[in-house]
């Protein structure tokens, strides 16, 4: 299932009083709950895959500048291997269209890019830690 579906079934319970729901499209299906419980989404062929998934009924961080927040749910990293140096650092300029980083979701790398040209005010989000939808990663300023 194409996460930009689960992506809009995410947005369509926050805006309801929907405590779970459940979609099959042909032999794959997702389960989405609110508060916490897995969200599972199975297919022929494959094992089945969880995620955490809490639905926040509130953003609780405001932080100053221009937030750069999650598109999914996912795991964040900051660079593209351990190897690798970070795709950017507290200081760094960057341009519209840099990346970011990356947000592994269902065992897609995808990577988020700056929405706008600005100065990495903060990097609010630590190495490999889950992030959620619309959760701030990144201040510019």
């Amino acid at each position: 299932m194409d996460i930009r579906k689960v992506k809009k079934l995410i947005e369509m319970m926050e805006e309801s009083d929907i405590s779970e729901i459940e979609i099959k499209e042909g032999e794959e299906s997702v389960r989405i709950s609110r508060g916490g419980v897995a969200a599972a989404v199975s297919a022929p062929g494959r094992e089945q895959q969880a995620a955490s998934v809490e639905l926040p009924s509130e953003q609780p961080v405001r932080a100053k500048g221009h937030v750069v927040a999650a598109p999914m749910v996912g795991t964040f990293y900051r660079a593209a291997s351990p190897s690798s140096p970070s795709f950017v650092e507290a200081g760094d300029l960057v341009k519209e269209g840099d990346t970011l980083c990356i947000i592994e979701s269902m065992k897609m790398m995808n990577h988020i890019k700056a929405d706008r040209a600005g100065r990495i005010e903060a990097i609010l989000v630590a190495n490999e830690e889950p992030v959620e939808f619309d959760q701030p990663l990144f201040t510019l300023t």
